[in-house]
């Protein structure tokens, strides 16, 4: 083979760069994912996040700027990856009472299907229940088809989300402090208490809470 075919046939140099630098990005939020489960926002050095992700030292700087971009961009990529989940669960359902309803018995089972990211949640989320991505437009949006479908009474969609958000991440925090707990039944109840909340008749709001649910990829 020729020296022209062999540079033909060759991966683009640009291309392996790329690669690499994905691979050490998502080492690196992989990294602080890790910790944002276990500790909240940790107090850990750019040296202990580096070592986490077994990356080099100087390589952190090509990627973010500090710490706080790091984490900032660790706890972006959970709540869109959540946002994401829920909607491919929840894509087949029309009614939106069971889609809201469906919404948050998947995020309580969160425990149980995806520990870390309940963690993250739990430990960083209620900042972001005004976010203007991720989470917290897919719950607004959500809400607001099932008020304008006249199938629960919400007066205001963002009071509404902060009772929803608030609810969750205080089942969360029970959950991890009783373990002994089935997320299944204390999230389903919670989801017909908040149905009730929002104008559903005990019966109904019941029911929906214990329609099978569709498993989260």
């Amino acid at each position: 083979m020729s020296t022209a075919d062999e540079t033909t046939s060759a991966p683009p140099r640009e291309n392996r760069l790329d690669r690499r630098k994905a691979r050490t990005r998502a080492a690196l939020i992989g990294a602080a994912r890790r910790m944002l489960a276990e500790q909240g926002r940790p107090e850990a050095s750019i040296q202990e996040i580096t070592d986490a992700a077994d990356v080099g030292f100087g390589s952190f700087y090509n990627h973010f700027d500090s710490k706080a971009a790091l984490f900032d961009a660790a706890i972006a990529e959970t709540l869109a990856e959540h946002a994401r989940l829920i909607e491919q669960a929840t894509a087949h359902l029309t009614d939106p009472a069971e889609v809201f309803a469906a919404s948050v018995r998947l995020t309580g089972r969160l425990r149980r299907t995806h520990l870390q990211m309940a963690r993250i949640l739990l430990h960083t989320g209620l900042p972001h229940l005004t976010d203007t991505e991720g989470m917290a437009v897919s719950a607004l949006r959500d809400l607001r088809a099932a008020a304008t479908a006249g199938r629960l009474d919400i007066d205001d969609v963002h009071v509404a989300l902060a009772c929803t958000g608030g609810a969750l991440l205080g089942l969360l925090q029970l959950l991890e402090n009783r373990p002994d707990l089935d997320p299944d039944t204390a999230t389903d109840q919670l989801a017909a208490n908040l149905l009730r909340m929002f104008g559903l008749g005990r019966e109904e709001a019941h029911r929906i809470a214990a329609r099978p649910l569709p498993d989260l990829p």
